[in-house]
């Protein structure tokens, strides 16, 4: 929505049907999971999270597509990460033992989150950002949570119902549609 006032990009209406569409299918993916896994009250108490993350990566997004569409990738996630390793490490110390188990499991899954989420993930959004209009950027959001589905099923068994099979495919039709 803020595109087109903070970047001038014009969005048009096959994109926000595209959004829409997108948004809907991310629902239908999500919604028999949260239904049977969260307590009623417990809902709202994740929703906040969730929505103050979302507004935080959209206004970061809308940021530096305005004001530091190219900057060095390097440089960047330096400046990126180095406040959020300071307050993590010292809320991790007031909090924790700081005793670490290293076993094959913690290393896998801190590879995989340094190198494949941190680095690759996050210079992948950079490029996406210089590359390419914000809604474009946007729009691959919503195929977060069918691809997380997709790979608990095939990693961990997890069920994959018709609603969560029909909210990918109107996911990544929405997805095609606001990226066309």
């Amino acid at each position: 929505m803020a595109a087109s006032a903070l970047l001038g990009e014009k969005v048009r209406p096959a994109q926000w049907a595209g959004l829409g569409l997108g948004f809907a299918g991310v629902v239908l993916v999500v919604a028999g999971k949260v239904a049977g896994a969260v307590p009623a009250g417990a809902l709202s108490g994740m929703l906040v999270p969730a929505i103050v993350a979302l507004l935080g990566i959209t206004a970061g997004t809308l940021y530096q597509k305005r004001f530091c569409p190219s900057f060095d990738l390097r440089t960047g996630t330096v400046i990126q990460y180095l406040p959020t390793l300071v307050a993590t490490a010292a809320l991790a110390a007031a909090t924790e033992s700081m005793a670490v188990q290293w076993t094959g499991e913690f290393v896998f899954a801190l590879g995989w989150l340094v190198l494949v989420l941190s680095l690759g993930a996050v210079s992948l959004l950079n490029l996406l950002i210089r590359r390419g209009g914000a809604v474009h950027v946007a729009s691959l959001f919503y195929l977060t949570p069918p691809m997380t589905a997709l790979v608990a099923w095939i990693l961990f068994g997890e069920t994959l119902t018709g609603w969560a099979l029909a909210g990918m495919a109107v996911a990544a039709a929405g997805v095609w549609l606001a990226r066309r």
